[in-house]
């Protein structure tokens, strides 16, 4: 399903199962950031080892997360370092300067880059990247596949440390 199909006010049908290449794995993210505002997801968890090829910085989904940004939200993003995410996002960025007390930067430098999932989890659906170089993997939203994406994820959490502040403040 692509976002230039979906109508305003129709609902977002995620994805279940497989998923392959750079172009679907783009659409996952722009129909799962859609669906988070849509349906008023209350939690989110975004982890790559570098978010380079996620499509952070792209116009819709930009609208998205602004339209998700409400009080009682919360966005967790945990990373190897937030590089890229400067260098390629700036619309993010940007959005996350202006939502900062909604959103959690943390960075795991501990695990290797291979070790790290690629993933996006929520209490409604979630995906992961298995093979990175491919961008092939699953998504669903079976709760087994939620609550190991979540336990995976928790355990990087725990060895991680804040990171990619909003702000920086000079001397």
């Amino acid at each position: 399903m692509s976002m230039e199909n979906v109508l305003p006010d129709a609902p977002i049908e995620l994805p279940q199962g497989r998923f392959e290449g750079p172009t679907e794995f783009a659409e996952l993210i722009r129909l799962a950031f859609a669906a988070a505002a849509a349906q008023g997801w209350r939690e989110i968890i975004i982890c790559d080892s570098t978010f380079e090829d996620w499509p952070l910085g792209e116009r819709a989904v930009a609208q998205s997360l602004n339209d998700w940004s409400s009080s009682g939200r919360k966005l967790t993003m945990l990373a190897k370092n937030y590089n890229e995410v400067m260098r390629r996002h700036a619309r993010f960025v940007t959005w996350r300067r202006t939502w900062s007390h909604i959103i959690e930067c943390r960075a795991n430098t501990i695990i290797s880059p291979d070790d790290m999932p690629s993933a996006l989890w929520s209490p409604a659906w979630v995906f992961q990247r298995l093979d990175l170089a491919r961008s092939t993997g699953v998504s669903g939203a079976e709760v087994a596949r939620r609550v190991a994406l979540k336990e995976r994820l928790n355990e990087c959490l725990k060895l991680s440390s804040p990171a990619f502040a909003a702000t920086t403040l000079g001397l």
